[in-house]
């Protein structure tokens, strides 16, 4: 039978000298592989919202933008995360995610990652505050469709014809402008188009402030909100 050493001071002493190297050779791996566990786990993070949640106020409330960016947006991104990990779309941008979901038919993925996007693209417009567009943006604008009262007009219409959930999308289209509507979380983006600004047409984003009165929504977001030199740079 194998003797067990007596405790002494110099045994003890060993001992604590070994044990702390195990320890830090576990801390160390620890640091080593937490990156990766931790991208694993939650790659995605919503960006903050540019501006307070009172700086849209009256076209759109606090309370709006609270549940809007708090509940919707940022559950978007939960989504995502949950059924990005231990998969190749934890090593993709968001933007990547939403054309690979696409193309390879992963609805689940799309449907989340595409309203990630869609309002990560839809509370940007709004950072600076309300401004005219400018170059090569106002020309086409002018060109196709007669001014921003025309542009503004082509939108509100369009949401109308988007029945049920949706969104309202300003495309680079070549070199000139299109308004589109797509149902729930369609977005141009998916299909390889330059996408300038859109208007979230879920009753979540308008129905506490504009009851059923969508068109209403659209028109003071386009005319209130939207910073059209932020557009203005997307066109290029």
């Amino acid at each position: 039978m194998a003797q067990i050493p007596s405790l002494t001071p110099e045994t003890l002493s060993a001992l604590s000298r070994r044990d702390a190297l195990m320890i830090a050779g576990v801390a160390a791996g620890a640091t080593l592989f937490a990156p990766h566990a931790a991208r694993a786990a939650a790659p995605f993070t919503i960006p903050p919202l540019p501006y307070a949640e009172d700086a849209l106020a009256p076209t759109i409330s606090p309370r709006t933008v609270g549940l809007h960016y708090g509940k919707h947006s940022k559950g978007y991104y939960d989504k995502v995360n949950q059924l990005a990990a231990n998969k190749p779309y934890a090593d993709m941008t968001l933007s990547e995610i939403v054309v690979s979901a696409k193309k390879g038919g992963d609805t689940a993925m799309f449907n989340q990652s595409a309203q990630a996007w869609n309002h990560d693209l839809y509370w940007a417009s709004f950072k600076g505050g309300p401004a005219k567009p400018d170059a090569a943006f106002a020309k086409a604008v002018d060109r196709d469709f007669g001014g921003m009262e025309g542009l503004v007009r082509k939108m509100v219409e369009t949401g109308d014809t988007v029945f049920g959930t949706g969104w309202v999308w300003l495309v680079k289209d070549g070199d000139g402008l299109a308004v589109v509507g797509m149902k729930d979380g369609m977005n141009p983006l998916a299909d390889g188009k330059t996408t300038l600004v859109g208007v979230d047409v879920w009753e979540h984003a308008y129905y506490l402030d504009y009851e059923n009165r969508r068109a209403a929504h659209v028109e003071a977001v386009l005319n209130k909100l939207v910073n059209w030199q932020v557009v203005s740079d997307r066109f290029g």
